[in-house]
């Protein structure tokens, strides 16, 4: 290696080490270094929005791969929602090479949607940060979700009727981004709250980008963000929070269970035709069992990355149970047809 390169990657390694000296950016790259130091075994990437959290993120992965000599992308998002996320885009990619941060931007397909833009803009995230994990052999992708989304996600499930297992969902720390990929998505920062990322943010690389949808009204995490601020002047805490998350999570544990035995004890998978017979005690457990057993031989058959519908589930099952029709019904992917005491489950051709 050159000298000149030599002394280069001296002054970065210089940069990071005396960062991490600052006690409270230290004990928050320990939390960090311990959530995924047995997730990674080679390489990862990184999401960069470019937002605070994101940028601290980028900090915090960077001191990680080199302290153990790991090979990290960074990834940048260009949504095209807005009017200036390209030259954002761009900006954040040069202020992170600044750092010996080298990142690439993603391009999201220009299309004209209206409504539910959040969802849309996430679900155009994940497409691209999967396809390019893919072509680089990486099945880490980490996010920058801290304990503030947590806590945002969980009132958000709670008023669109999520279950029990929606409620809880986002609190692990690794989750399967499509039921059909071998990429997980890895949220080291999500027991980190906000402030502290801020805190890394601007005493490191004291820059980011303020994304003015984060101001909107009319988001209902935003509508959410300003209910949860009224809550914690009332005592709301993340401690208080996270028992009762805690606590929510060992009842669907002991759920899963059961939903699993269910599957093992009353249903066949027929590796030929990729289909899934149930049994006739299949359907005589207890509604929960039910619902999440049947929702996940579904996925399962249909390949779907996300389950169905609840109601469709519900109907379903309802109509299963009271009915001696044996007629098809198709649902996410699937023909499901009743057969005397039995149910088979199948691929629909595609």
């Amino acid at each position: 290696m050159k000298k000149k390169n030599l002394s280069v990657k001296k002054k970065i390694h210089n940069f990071y080490s005396k960062k991490l000296k600052d006690p409270r950016i230290k004990r928050i790259y320990i939390n960090f270094k311990k959530k995924i130091s047995s997730h990674i075994s080679s390489s990862f990437c990184v999401a960069v929005s470019g937002g605070v959290d994101s940028i601290a993120l980028s900090f915090l992965a960077k001191c990680y791969s080199l302290e153990n000599n790991k090979k990290v992308y960074f990834f940048i998002v260009d949504h095209k929602l807005r009017k200036n996320s390209t030259f954002e885009a761009n900006l954040v990619k040069k202020k992170l090479k600044s750092f010996q941060i080298f990142s690439n931007i993603l391009t999201v397909k220009k299309v004209k949607k209206s409504s539910n833009l959040q969802s849309f803009a996430r679900h155009n995230r994940y497409e691209l940060l999967i396809k390019k994990s893919l072509n680089k052999k990486i099945d880490i992708i980490l996010t920058a979700h801290h304990s503030d989304d947590l806590i945002e996600n969980f009132f958000i499930r709670l008023l669109r009727g999520s279950g029990l297992k929606g409620l809880i969902s986002f609190s692990k720390i690794k989750s399967k981004v499509k039921f059909d990929d071998k990429i997980f998505i890895l949220r080291p920062l999500i027991d980190i709250p906000k402030k502290d990322l801020v805190y890394i943010s601007k005493n490191t690389f004291n820059f980011y980008v303020n994304d003015p949808s984060n101001l909107n009204d009319k988001f209902l995490r935003v509508k959410i963000r300003k209910l949860i601020s009224n809550l914690v002047e009332d005592g709301l805490t993340f401690n208080k929070f996270k028992l009762s998350l805690n606590n929510l999570s060992k009842s669907n544990y002991a759920l899963d269970f059961y939903v699993q035995k269910n599957i093992n004890d009353n249903s066949n998978f027929l590796k030929l035709t990729k289909s899934i017979i149930l049994k006739d005690n299949f359907l005589k457990q207890p509604d929960e069992i039910v619902f999440r057993s049947f929702s996940e031989v579904m996925q399962k058959v249909g390949k779907k990355d996300t389950f169905a519908r609840g109601v469709k589930i519900e109907n379903l099952l309802k109509y299963l149970r009271s009915t001696n029709n044996y007629s098809k019904k198709t649902l996410s992917g699937c023909i499901i047809q009743k057969l005397e005491n039995s149910v088979i489950i199948s691929p629909e051709k595609r």
